[in-house]
């Protein structure tokens, strides 16, 4: 049975930088609205970084230092606790994924990342990179199978994603692996792993017709918002903005098919590309 998502400070560098951020903070008598003003943060930000959902950037860093008198630990330490093999503008909501106990998401365009098949990845970032060596797209494609392995769990995350049917309609690689690709997600939605919705042409213009949408929430830590246009990636954390993507979410959800019809849906298509490929 796989072991459970929380960071443990013992071998994640980040969840230790958040544990001292905590323990050097309180014994400053600070609370987290108070050590974030200085650093024109919100407290639900440094609540994000002592419970290691958010990165410590170096110039944050070495101000925190400065408030709390900690001789540079802060600084020195960041560096190799922000180490990571995802690409810069998506490392941060990678990491926050990665101890999330809720991801819902709106996505208008590709199979999202956590529901990938090695081979659907690989024309992606084939597609992306097109002059990559294998090298790299293999490194690429180990990362994106390593996210997905949250899955593993039987029950944490829970993950609930709303497709537009564009996604299943727009064909990455070939026949044969759309129909693997589309087989896998309606694996997982009738093992009860993941909730699927698809969004159908037929409903027209939607809550989210300007782009992707992703919610995180977690066990300790205010929830997050992630949105990502041509490879740049922005975390919300603003109570107020998290609401309304929340309502955005719940509006998309209300005009998406329902689960039982998006799985029969999903293995319509899939069965199509199956047929397709079959085609002499």
């Amino acid at each position: 049975m796989p072991g459970p998502k929380d960071l443990d400070p013992s071998t994640s560098p980040r969840a230790l930088l958040g544990a001292e951020l905590r323990h050097a903070r309180e014994n400053a008598g600070l609370s987290q609205r108070e050590l974030g003003e200085p650093l024109f943060v919100s407290a639900s930000f440094i609540g994000q970084l002592e419970a290691g959902t958010r990165r410590m950037q170096p110039d944050v860093a070495r101000r925190i230092d400065e408030i709390l008198g900690t001789n540079g630990f802060f600084e020195r330490n960041c560096l190799a606790a922000n180490k990571s093999r995802y690409p810069d503008h998506f490392a941060e909501a990678a990491e926050a994924e990665a101890v999330a106990t809720t991801i819902r998401e709106y996505a208008p365009l590709l199979i999202p990342g956590l529901l990938q098949t090695e081979a659907y990845a690989r024309a992606v970032f084939r597609a992306y990179q097109p002059t990559a060596t294998e090298a790299v797209v293999d490194e690429l494609v180990e990362a994106r199978l390593e996210r997905a392995r949250l899955l593993d769990d039987p029950t944490t995350p829970m993950l609930w994603t709303v497709l537009d049917e564009a996604v299943l309609r727009r064909r990455v690689g070939s026949a044969a692996i759309m129909a693997e690709a589309l087989g896998h997600i309606g694996a997982l939605a009738r093992r009860n792993r993941v909730i699927v919705q698809v969004m159908p042409f037929q409903a027209g213009a939607h809550a989210s017709l300007n782009g992707a949408l992703r919610l995180m929430s977690f066990m300790d830590a205010p929830p997050l918002a992630y949105l990502e246009v041509m490879r740049m990636g922005q975390l919300e954390d603003d109570p107020s903005t998290i609401a309304r993507y929340a309502l955005t979410f719940d509006l998309v959800v209300a005009g998406a098919l329902s689960p039982c019809e998006s799985l029969a849906l999903v293995a319509s298509v899939a069965e199509d590309y199956a047929h397709e490929d079959q085609q002499p």
